[in-house]
């Protein structure tokens, strides 16, 4: 269960529905969960930062009557370089922001509406249903008119490699590196792959505290976020249970009448909202007979490649000197886009770079709760990282650690004396990578003398913590023919699905948006 499924229990139930919420794990919120895994200090153990979460929920579910605070981050993100190179490009840095701003704002109305149904014959469809996608189309078409003379540069974003846009705007290698993060974090592909623009733009379409494309930390780490989503369904009468793992979707007739619990039990329902990805929802929960043929073919290529490792360290004491750049995202081995693409070229060929992209945080910067007084918890997202390394070769714990210690060794370049500190570590396994990191103390010169203990996540991890296919953070590849009308597959346009009463509710259907997205 994940914050989306929970949204969806809210909104029903306080529309007078009997909602019962089923988790797989013991605690809610799927890959949105704060946990101890260290005593004392606490963890967004996958996603870390929010920004995606409609601003139209947290008002219709009075979040922030539930709990919900969150600490804007400024500055937003901060690149260290190890050889001192001249920056430029501040001037055209707004310019290229305020087109950002322009575009996603633009396109704001479609997060919060269903794609065009083109998915069946206009003459079959009924005098409402004509009407509801006359109604999108006019929608689309104001969206394009008010992109205006900023059409041409969101064709390009789309379509586009990242290096292409941030050439034609940018001189400074560091600053475009550093830009570049945000067009293929959490997907695989590289700067230089057309489209990684989208991902790019796709990262600044959120809003916190009203602040247009602004990330943050959410006090008490992003587990926060699903409880407060969870405590609003249960204060309007939803049932919410946790190690409730799923064996089977029902159906009758093709129409979803309820659940199998792993133990056995069954659940009847008269609709059934899935936020596990669109492989476990449609492949792994139905039984092969319910969907067209043709549409599980479909959804056996749906790509949720995942570059992703996610670390957690866990801390020791160390100085109390918190420092404006402690508050953002670091970006370590960012000082050339050429990096980037070469560890990708590595995670493409089974192996993973001596310089992995790094984006390491460290929440307890502003939030106090996470870590006892002048401690700290720093987390570690790291690209690139292959499901399964060169000749089949699993992630086992040596393997993993190998892994950490080149990242670590990467962070001793930018903060002398790392290494020194991390004197144990717990590691799960590669394939849940997607978020690399959780370090604690601080990013500075002696660091690692205040690391104790690490979590490591890789891909196949991910998946098999968290339900990610592939690892994969956003239930599926962000490519362009698997956005809007074609997410997760053309034939599910619109959420129409042969089985009535079946609804795919996770980040793997449009909007993508989602408040674990990293």
């Amino acid at each position: 269960m994940k914050p989306l499924m929970l949204t969806g229990a809210s909104y029903l139930q306080k529309a007078g529905l009997d909602v019962c919420v089923l988790e797989r794990r013991h605690l809610i919120g799927g890959a949105a969960v704060t946990e101890e895994i260290v005593p004392g200090y606490k963890f967004s153990r996958a996603s870390y930062v929010l920004s995606l979460l409609r601003p139209q929920i947290v008002s219709d579910l009075d979040l922030k009557k539930y709990g919900l605070k969150v600490y804007l981050r400024d500055p937003n993100a901060y690149t260290p370089l190890i050889e001192p190179v001249r920056v430029k490009g501040q001037e055209r840095y707004t310019e290229f922001e305020a087109l950002l701003d322009r575009i996603v704002t633009s396109l704001d109305p479609m997060l919060d509406s269903a794609p065009v149904d083109v998915s069946s014959p206009w003459k079959h469809r009924s005098l409402r249903e004509k009407y509801a996608t006359l109604t999108k189309a006019k929608q689309l078409y104001n969206c394009a008119r008010q992109l205006g003379r900023d059409s041409l540069a969101f064709y390009e974003l789309m379509t586009a490699p990242a290096v292409k846009v941030l050439d034609k705007w940018f001189e400074s290698e560091p600053l475009k590196a550093t830009l570049a993060t945000d067009a293929v974090i959490g997907a695989m592909m590289s700067p230089e792959s057309p489209g990684s623009g989208y991902v790019l733009l796709h990262h600044v379409m959120g809003e916190l505290e009203g602040v247009k494309g602004a990330w943050g930390y959410v006090e008490g780490g992003m587990g926060a976020v699903s409880n407060a989503i969870a405590d609003c369904a249960l204060d309007h009468g939803a049932s919410v249970f946790t190690k409730k793992p799923v064996k089977e979707i029902i159906t009758r007739n093709n129409e979803a009448c309820g659940v199998v619990l792993d133990d056995g039990t069954e659940i009847k329902a008269k609709v059934v909202l899935s936020n596990a990805t669109p492989k476990v929802t449609f492949l792994d929960l139905l039984t092969e007979n319910v969907l067209p043929e043709e549409m599980r073919k479909d959804l056996e290529l749906v790509s949720f490649e995942s570059p992703v490792t996610k670390i957690n360290a866990d801390p020791n004491t160390g100085p109390d000197s918190v420092m404006p750049h402690h508050r953002c995202t670091i970006h370590l081995n960012c000082e050339d886009t050429a990096d980037i693409t070469q560890a990708y070229l590595a995670a493409k060929a089974g192996e993973y770079s001596s310089r992995p992209m790094i984006e390491m945080t460290v929440p307890s910067s502003l939030d106090p709760t996470l870590a006892p007084p002048g401690h700290h918890v720093v987390l570690l997202f790291t690209q690139y990282t292959p499901y399964t390394l060169a000749g089949g070769k699993a992630w086992d714990e040596d393997e993993k650690n190998k892994y950490a210690d080149m990242v670590f060794g990467c962070i001793e370049q930018y903060a002398p004396g790392f290494q020194e500190s991390v004197v144990g570590r717990d590691i799960l396994t590669p394939p849940d990578l997607e978020q690399i990191f959780g370090l604690t103390g601080g990013y500075a010169p002696g660091f690692q003398e205040s690391v104790v203990g690490r979590d490591i996540l890789t891909p196949p991890d991910l998946e098999r913590i968290f339900g990610l296919t592939g690892g994969n953070i956003f239930h599926g590849s962000m490519s362009l023919d698997q956005l809007y009308m074609s997410r997760p597959v053309p034939s599910m346009c619109n959420y129409r699905l042969p089985v009535r009463g079946l609804y795919l509710c996770g980040s793997g259907a449009h909007p993508e948006s989602n408040p674990n997205i990293r």
